[in-house]
């Protein structure tokens, strides 16, 4: 265990001393961050931006994929009967195809990466003011967000978030 995860720990357990003293009962929810973030409107949103957004490069990257398999198959099929010079050409052309490719594959994949963690940052924001609003109406004293092994059916507010995420503007 890490070293916020035994001092999380630490701090429950003496909370929980502490209100067993004053016979207050501690209220605990847990509400799962990510079935949040998929399952709200604002989420399913971003989802479908950022489809969009990409469905054009990601169907060019299929046509220069298939564009490169071509010319690799072409020159396989064609170099038993090319001179020397033709195929050491060809291949070349096919090599700087398949790296062009590989080059844009990556710029993709780092292009989506980064728009995706934009709208988790949003995302993310938007969902910790809700669990913030679900707590104080509700009056729970301790929600956890991460790591929680086992939990109570009735501990998870993940629905009530939803909700609140989705009242948001």
């Amino acid at each position: 265990m890490n070293r916020l995860g035994r001092s999380l720990a630490g701090a429950v357990l003496l909370w929980g001393s502490v209100c067993g003293v004053q016979a207050q009962q501690l209220k605990v929810g847990y509400v799962d961050v990510q079935k949040v973030i998929n399952d709200s409107a604002p989420g399913k949103a971003a989802q479908v931006q950022l489809q969009e957004e990409f469905s054009r490069r990601q169907k060019n990257l299929q046509d220069l994929e298939s564009s490169w398999n071509a010319a690799t198959a072409q020159l396989e099929k064609d170099a038993p009967t090319l001179s020397e010079l033709d195929r050491v050409r060809r291949g070349r052309d096919v090599a700087d195809q398949g790296r062009a490719l590989d080059r844009a594959k990556r710029e993709f994949d780092g292009d989506l990466e980064y728009r995706k963690a934009q709208e988790y940052a949003t995302l993310k924001e938007r969902v910790e003011r809700a669990i913030k609003a679900v707590a104080q109406e509700r009056k729970i004293d301790l929600i956890f967000v991460e790591h929680v092994a086992f939990a109570k059916e009735s501990t998870d507010l993940s629905a009530l978030v939803i909700d609140a995420v989705n009242a948001q503007r």
